[in-house]
This record gives structure tokens, C-alpha cells and sequence, in this order.
């Protein structure tokens, strides 16, 4: 069994129970990562990230949610870069706080906010973090600088590289070392639509065998790839589960309708549309919500975009119900 943190929600009124019963079980499976009531307390008193539980195995792991969710802060906490405050991290066994050189060794992280030396060049660069991880292949660079397309700028300097450029560069220092635990944050910020493409391809590829987790408050980075998706909302682990089940937890909460623009702007103030496209007969919607809308609204089948809207919006409902 892959999860032990939530399961893919049902309607908001039971939503809160289940979660609160999964949580109640021993949290431990056969996964590769195991995360045992993690919190993280910032000075003030805030929470970043608050009591979380969940056993992960290998593939592509999708860590959604909105800005602020707290996933940042339970990458580094996982990337050894900050301690939990309580709880437990463990990777193949392995306690993350008590041995975080044993972690690093296994580990390729790409933060956020990626910083470089623009002063030297792309094979400078990446030989030099090569060699910090203990890869001392020529070839392994080179074979690195052509998988994220820049092998033909490799001896350019990083200084009059792009954003995309830079950003590809990242996560060929990440993969570098063919590393167990690939941890990517935001990774996709800069890119291009075929450069976005590429570097999915190249995540599928690294999580065969291993585990990747990928975080991104962009539902469309991950639907293709991942294994699995684990969504966050105020620190918190709020559903986990596959893409295929989480869809199917929206069932019959996702319906579809053609309307004037007029009516549209009058629709994005009080309905959750999860997309619009407009044609020559109108606004074509696509709306969650547990009751059907007026207006000769029809059902549709969810996709993963509306079962992560559908999530968040069973979050808050069985937080409104708790209050």
C-alpha cells in the first residue's frame, strides 16, 4: 500500500472523517519515504507545515497546492535543508534529521530559487557540482548537458543564459549523480511549453525504480507523470491518492455549460469554475460544485484539475463544518 495519509475525498461532510481516521493508523508501509507527524514551527508561533504522516514508494510523487500550502517547507525538511520540529522523516530507513550526509549522498534537490555562477560556463558549472557529489565522469557531464538541451551552449557563459536556460541547467546539477531520492521544487518556473514537455519526459525516465517529488501549484506539471498526488492546503496533508482516484472522487461534482460572456464574468464571482474557453456560441465552463447549476448545466467527466479544485473545496467546507 502506497498511502496512509488520506484517500481520494468524498463529499464534504464526511471528507473530515476520513481523513481523521486514516491519520489514526500506523503510518508506516513499505515505502521508500516515510514521514511520521512532521510539523515545523517558525518562531512567532506559525506552522509551515503541521502534522503530516505518509508512506511513499518509488515513481513520479505530484506535491500540490496553492501558494503558502507548505510544501516548500516539507521539501527542505525532507532535502535535510531544515529540521522538523516534531516527527519523524526516514528515506530506505534511514533517519533524515539524525544522518542527513546518508540522505545527501542518495539525494538530488532543486530548490525554488536556483542560484548560479555567472561567471562560468555550463560544463564548469556542472563539472563542479558533479565532482561535490562524487561523479567524476566527463561523459556523465556531457550526457547530462544533452539531456536538458544545452550541450550546444556548453561553453557559453551561465551569466547571459535565460531563466529557462538557468532552470534547465538545475536539473542536470539534480540528476547528476543518478540519485535515489530526486526532490524538485517549483521546477517548471522559466520554462517553455516544449521545454516543459522535455522535462517531464525526464522525470518519468527518473522515477523508474527511484522516487521523484515533484511540487507545483500547477495541476498540468503533473498529470502526465505522476504516480501518485499528495495536495496540501494550511500545512496539512488534505488528500492522497492516484490521479485515477482522485478524479473519481469528483463524480458528479463537475458539470459543463455554454454561456454568454455577460453571464460568465456574473459566474466567476459566485461558482468555482475550473476553466472557460470562449467560442463563437459563447463561454464554455466547466464548474464544481456538488449541486447541479441552474441554467441547463450537464455533468462531465472530472479531470484532474477539477478533482484538485474539488479537493480544496472539501477542505474548506469540512473546516467551515469544524468551526
Amino acid at each position: 500500500m502506497w498511502l496512509s495519509a488520506g484517500e481520494a475525498p468524498e463529499a464534504p461532510r464526511s471528507y473530515a472523517s476520513r481523513i481523521h481516521n486514516r491519520r489514526a493508523r500506523s503510518p508506516y508501509t513499505c515505502g521508500m519515504l516515510s514521514i511520521e507527524g512532521v510539523s515545523k514551527k517558525f518562531r512567532g508561533g506559525n506552522y509551515g507545515v503541521r502534522d503530516v504522516s505518509l508512506s511513499i514508494g518509488g515513481g513520479v510523487v505530484g506535491l500540490l497546492g496553492p501558494n503558502g500550502a507548505g510544501k516548500t517547507t516539507l521539501m527542505q525538511m525532507i532535502a535535510t535543508i531544515t529540521r522538523p520540529t516534531a516527527g519523524t522523516i526516514r528515506f530506505q530507513g534511514i533517519d533524515v534529521a539524525r544522518e542527513p550526509d546518508a540522505i545527501r549522498r542518495k539525494l538530488g534537490y532543486l530548490p525554488q530559487d536556483f542560484g548560479v555562477y555567472d561567471n562560468l560556463t555550463a560544463v564548469e558549472f556542472l563539472s563542479y557540482f558533479a565532482a561535490l557529489k562524487g561523479v567524476h565522469s566527463r561523459a556523465r557531464v556531457g550526457e547530462m548537458l544533452e539531456m536538458v538541451n544545452l550541450h550546444n551552449v556548453a561553453k557559453r557563459p551561465i551569466g547571459g543564459f535565460s531563466g529557462g536556460m538557468k532552470q534547465r541547467l538545475g536539473i542536470a546539477q539534480a540528476l547528476i549523480n543518478d540519485p535515489d531520492l530526486v526532490i524538485v521544487d517549483e521546477p517548471t518556473a522559466g520554462l517553455d511549453p516544449e521545454e516543459r514537455v522535455r522535462f517531464r519526459n525526464v522525470l518519468a525516465d527518473a522515477g523508474l525504480g527511484k522516487l521523484v517529488i515533484l511540487s507545483t501549484h500547477i495541476v498540468s506539471d503533473v498529470e502526465s507523470v505522476a504516480t501518485h498526488i499528495a495536495i496540501m492546503s494550511g500545512g496539512s496533508i488534505v488528500a492522497c491518492a492516484t490521479p485515477e482516484e482522485l478524479m473519481r472522487g469528483a463524480a458528479g461534482s463537475v458539470w459543463e455549460m455554454v454561456v454568454a460572456s455577460e453571464r460568465f464574468d456574473e459566474l466567476r464571482r459566485t461558482a468555482r469554475v475550473s476553466s472557460a474557453v470562449r467560442k463563437s456560441e459563447g463561454v464554455h465552463v466547466r464548474i464544481v460544485s456538488t449541486e447541479e447549476p441552474s441554467g441547463g448545466a450537464s455533468a462531465a467527466e472530472p479531470t484532474l484539475e477539477d478533482a484538485f479544485l474539488y479537493t480544496m473545496i472539501s477542505k474548506a467546507a469540512s473546516g467551515e463544518a469544524a468551526a
